[in-house]
């Protein structure tokens, strides 16, 4: 973060209302989410106004953003501790997305990879949203004045973004230290779960291929079923991590063994050094059941109430509003808009 900048320490995370959240997500995001919160002060959003830069089921994103509350609540983020929250709930992210859109330079956005990715050879005809959907997302972290945000590589190029945003507004408008420039959070287990059909191919909710995934909302019947049937290749177990190199599928599984189990891969190794593929993935089977079938129970009663999902909601936005709605009213007087 910038050096003149004092404010407290805060994590900003958001995941976006789409899709099925799957094994990868649990590990790459939500199960630090739970540990996150009994170290730091962190904000987590459900970032329904990303959802609708592509189109959008009304009834359909109102059940989604319920899902992904569940997956937080079923993960143990706690609301007494952390925030969870819908971000079309707080208006200061979109008029935060406005102030920034004048500071945000169109060279910058001409080079983010991903509106490139999801845009395709449709750009003309993709939404204005969708590409400035970075803006927002700067708008998200900064309008909590968030020092460090929990990214996948892929998200790495617009957190990078987000702190070019911050530092210009902080020149231009003569206010060091304003805004922070916010620090990814890239460590751990678990960060990158590739699929159980191809391990060169990052686990998505996406894929059409329901076998490449384990969803949160899987039974153990499911979750053991495509642990058995995963891609593995035609030699054993190897001994050492030093021998995963170049063999992307067994790789993959060792790692979720790894996270799931909360043991070290050489560990992990130990134990299967040298066996077929059949024990070993019956092993983990009962690994992931044993770590995911609380989750999944847990989504289950969450998910048959929404009336407290859509509680714990609201409480937390009217909070998340009383941080954010004050940073935004200090934006406009420091840009000069009268009345602010």
């Amino acid at each position: 973060m910038s050096e003149d900048y004092q404010g407290p320490e805060r994590v900003f995370s958001g995941v976006q209302p789409s899709g099925e959240l799957h094994l990868g997500n649990y590990l790459g995001a939500l199960k630090k989410f739970a540990r996150l919160q009994h170290e730091k002060e962190c904000v987590f959003c459900i970032v329904d106004l990303h959802a609708i830069t592509v189109p959008q089921d009304p009834k359909r994103l109102a059940e989604q953003t319920r899902h992904i509350a569940a997956a937080y609540l079923a993960s143990g983020v706690d609301p007494s501790k952390a925030l969870i929250y819908n971000q079309s709930d707080v208006r200061a992210h979109t008029e935060l997305a406005w102030y920034f859109n004048c500071v945000a330079r169109t060279g910058w956005l001409n080079r983010m990879t991903q509106f490139k990715d999801k845009a395709g050879k449709n750009a003309e005809k993709a939404s204005v949203g969708l590409y400035t959907y970075p803006v927002l997302q700067a708008a998200d972290i900064l309008a909590f004045k968030a020092t460090q945000v929990p990214v996948g590589e892929d998200q790495k190029q617009h957190l990078e973004l987000s702190r070019d945003i911050a530092g210009k507004f902080n020149r231009d408008f003569n206010a060091p230290g304003f805004f922070p420039l916010p620090e990814p959070l890239i460590d751990g287990p678990g960060a990158k779960v590739m699929s159980l059909r191809d391990g060169t191919k990052k686990m998505s909710k996406s894929d059409p291929a329901d076998a490449s995934r384990i969803n949160l909302t899987d039974d153990a019947d499911k979750i053991a079923k495509k642990i058995r049937k995963a891609k593995t290749d035609s030699g054993l177990v190897p001994e050492t991590p030093d021998e995963l190199d170049g063999r992307p599928d067994i790789a993959n599984l060792v790692g979720i063994y790894s996270a799931l189990a909360d043991m070290s891969e050489a560990d992990v190794l130990e134990q299967h050094a040298g066996s077929q593929f059949g024990p070993f993935k019956n092993a983990l089977a009962d690994v992931a059941v044993a770590a995911m079938e609380p989750i999944t129970e847990l989504m289950t009663r969450y998910l048959s109430a929404p009336d407290e999902i859509d509680r714990i909601l609201a409480e937390a936005g009217d909070k998340a509003a009383a941080i954010a709605d004050p940073i935004v009213a200090e934006v406009r007087k420091i840009i000069g808009f009268r009345g602010a």
